[in-house]
C-alpha cells in the first residue's frame, strides 16, 4: 500500500473531532457483530463500498465515515479508508469527516486494547516513512498482545519490514512459544542471517542428583 500524505494535525494526533457522541453507537466491532453491525453494513459497507467502486448514497468516503462513526474500530472499513486515501492521493478522502490517520487514532482511542486497529496504525506510519511512530505503535501493540501468537507473529513481521531484526526475532520466538507455527517470519530472518535459536531453559536437577548431594555432604562431614 502506497503512502497517504500526512497532514499537520496528524503529526500531533489533534484535530480529530469530538470523541464519540453519536445518535447510533459507537459499538465495538470485535464484539457487537449482530443486528447492530448488519444494519450499518447493509447500507454503508456493501461490497461496492469496500471495493471502493461506488457509494450507495454519496461518496465512498462518506459511507466509510458513517461506518466508522458507528463502529470506530471497524477493521475492514479502516483498511478500505486507507486504500481510498491512496487511491485519491489525499490524507482526507472525499466525504470523510477526518483524515485517514485521525480515523485510525480514533479507533485506538475508542478501544485501547484493539491490537488489529493498532497494527493498522503502525502500517499507516510505516507506509508514510514514519519509522519512529511505527515502532512506538508496535511497542504499544505488544503490550496488549498477551498470549495471542498471531498478533506477536504480525508484530514480528512489521518489525522485520522496519529492519528492526532483533525485535522481529523476539516476537518470532514468542509466537512459536505460543503455538503459532507459521514459518514465513522465521524464514525471512533465516534468509537475512538474523535468526537465532532460543536459548534452552535451565532444567531442574534430576532426582538422583538431588539425592546424591546430601549423601556427599554427609560423607564429607564424617571424614573430618
Amino acid at each position: 500500500m502506497a503512502a497517504v500524505p500526512p497532514t499537520a494535525a496528524q503529526a500531533t494526533g489533534s484535530g480529530c473531532g469530538d470523541p464519540f457522541t453519536n445518535t447510533y453507537g459507537p459499538f465495538d466491532y470485535r464484539v457487537d457483530r449482530g443486528p447492530k453491525l448488519k444494519i450499518v453494513e447493509d447500507y454503508h459497507f456493501t461490497p461496492n463500498i469496500e471495493l471502493l467502486i461506488r457509494g450507495n448514497s454519496g461518496p465512498v468516503g462518506g459511507e466509510l465515515a458513517y461506518t466508522l462513526r458507528a463502529f470506530p474500530n471497524h477493521h475492514r472499513a479502516l483498511v478500505a479508508l486507507m486504500k481510498l486515501g491512496v487511491k485519491e492521493k489525499t490524507s482526507t478522502p472525499a466525504g470523510a469527516n477526518f483524515s485517514v490517520e485521525c480515523y485510525l487514532l480514533r479507533a485506538i482511542q475508542f478501544r485501547h486494547d484493539d491490537t488489529v486497529a493498532r497494527m493498522l496504525l503502525a502500517r499507516f506510519f510505516t507506509d508514510n516513512k514514519r519509522k519512529d511512530d511505527a515502532i512506538k505503535q508496535l511497542a504499544h501493540t505488544a503490550q496488549y498482545a498477551k498470549d495471542n501468537g498471531f498478533t506477536h507473529y504480525n508484530i514480528g513481521l512489521s518489525y522485520f519490514e522496519l529492519k528492526e531484526y532483533s525485535s522481529a526475532l523476539i516476537h518470532a520466538h514468542r509466537a512459536l512459544d505460543l503455538g503459532f507455527e507459521r514459518s514465513q517470519l522465521k524464514e525471512k530472518l533465516q534468509t537475512g542471517g538474523h535468526w537465532r535459536d532460543a536459548a534452552p531453559e535451565p532444567q531442574p536437577p534430576a532426582p538422583a542428583a538431588l539425592e546424591a548431594a546430601p549423601n556427599a555432604a554427609a560423607a564429607s562431614g564424617a571424614s573430618q
